[in-house]
């Protein structure tokens, strides 16, 4: 313990010095937020930004800082594609990994305020098949459970299966019901054991990318439509997305961000992949400038230009804890992570991390400010270590800080 302490010590030092003495120049975080001059202030933040995202291994990021309900501050950084020289806008198409969720969620509580179900209901009301914990087949599964991670699902098993992911775009047209249930239900031919948790349903809390796939197939079986098709035509469409999809096909792949793995001090490009059963919990690609019309709408209690996709009473609902807070002080609401820190002010929403992707999105509403940045080098089977986390943590708190001067 005290080898790991005093070497996130020395990281941290490091990375103070580089930042306080690089050969390009001094740059000190404290003196972004002090100088005047603008153009000395974006020039310090640029430079400061540019240096951040060499410890962090990132090729590219894009940004923006949102401050009630327009884009204060937006940029992108550095090449989405190396090979030709494609620089990052705010217009880049990344795929946002979890952050679908939160769409997904919006999906199924539109459905909810139409009164297809009640948050405690049973979620075999709809579902073709039985959904139960074996170990507690007593105890119903409620959509309340699914879209707080509190449904006893344990585990994803995606490297076992190929749950995950798949070079190019699986056919997705028709939501893989027999395979849900092959793969939840005991007796199934995709069926493990370790899937559930021990844990009854409502108990503890389980992070699962099934658990939304699940979701995603109730927004189908309710509305009668394809999962990707509701929601272009009941919360994209509306909130002026117009080149955001869960479909890898619904793209111009050119405009879409190469997912890079980072290793021995190169980047290696990876192919652009589609997800068969997860698309629901990860799959979707959009842009820092079109993501931010969806956050602008939780933000002002579900509208965006006029445009009303939900009711404050449910976005309220989905940005509040729906059970004991997890441990180091945070909790889930539906869909949305939630942090309520000592001596920190409430954070919602949700990170995103996949093979070739790193996405925040963070909203505070004590002063009704947010931070979007979506980045495309990850390794999410790998311990990414702590210089790369500790620089992608000073990322998020560089444009916070920057969103105090504008």
């Amino acid at each position: 313990m005290k080898k790991k302490i005093f070497a996130i010590l020395m990281i941290i030092i490091f990375i103070g010095i580089t930042i306080c003495s690089s050969s390009a120049g001094n740059i000190n975080i404290d003196e972004i937020y002090n100088v005047k001059n603008e153009v000395l202030i974006k020039s310090f933040f640029d430079r400061y930004i540019t240096i951040l995202m060499k410890f962090a291994h990132k090729p590219s990021v894009s940004a923006c800082i949102i401050i009630n309900d327009s884009i204060a501050w937006s940029n992108g950084y550095g090449y989405y594609d190396l090979e030709n020289k494609k620089a990052a806008t705010i217009d880049t198409l990344y795929l946002t990994a979890s952050i679908s969720k939160t769409i997904t969620a919006t999906a199924l509580m539109q459905l909810y305020e139409q009164g297809f179900f009640d948050l405690d209901d049973d979620v075999n009301n709809y579902l073709p098949f039985s959904l139960r914990n074996p170990n507690h087949p007593e105890i119903p599964i409620t959509y309340r459970m699914l879209l707080s991670h509190r449904s006893s699902l344990a585990s994803d098993n995606s490297d076992r299966l190929c749950l995950s992911y798949l070079p190019g775009d699986p056919d997705i047209a028709s939501y893989p019901n027999p395979w849900l249930k092959d793969y939840l239900t005991p007796g199934g031919s995709a069926y493990h054991s370790s899937v559930w948790s021990d844990n009854p349903p409502g108990e503890e809390y389980y992070y699962t990318n099934i658990g939304y796939s699940i979701i995603g197939y109730l927004v189908e079986l309710i509305s009668g439509k394809n999962f990707n098709d509701y929601c272009i035509e009941n919360i994209f469409l509306p909130l002026e997305m117009y080149n955001t999809s869960f479909r890898l096909k619904d793209h111009n792949i050119s405009n879409i961000a190469i997912p890079y793995f980072y290793q021995k001090g190169k980047y290696i490009a990876n192919p652009h992949y589609g997800m068969i059963v997860l698309h629901p919990a990860a799959s979707m690609r959009t842009s820092i400038e079109e993501l931010s019309h969806f956050l602008i709408a939780h933000m002002n209690g579900g509208i965006y230009k006029n445009v009303r996709i939900l009711n404050e009473s449910t976005v309220d609902l989905m940005h509040t804890p729906h059970y004991q807070p997890n441990i180091r002080g945070g909790s889930y609401g539906l869909g949305w992570s939630i942090k309520e820190k000592i001596f920190r002010k409430k954070e919602i929403g949700h990170s995103g991390g996949w093979p070739g992707v790193h996405t925040q999105m963070i909203y505070r509403p004590h002063d009704k400010t947010a931070i979007i940045i979506f980045t495309n080098s990850y390794d999410s089977t790998q311990f990414s270590g702590p210089v790369v986390d500790l620089s992608f943590y000073l990322l998020i708190n560089a444009l916070f800080r920057m969103a105090r001067r504008i």
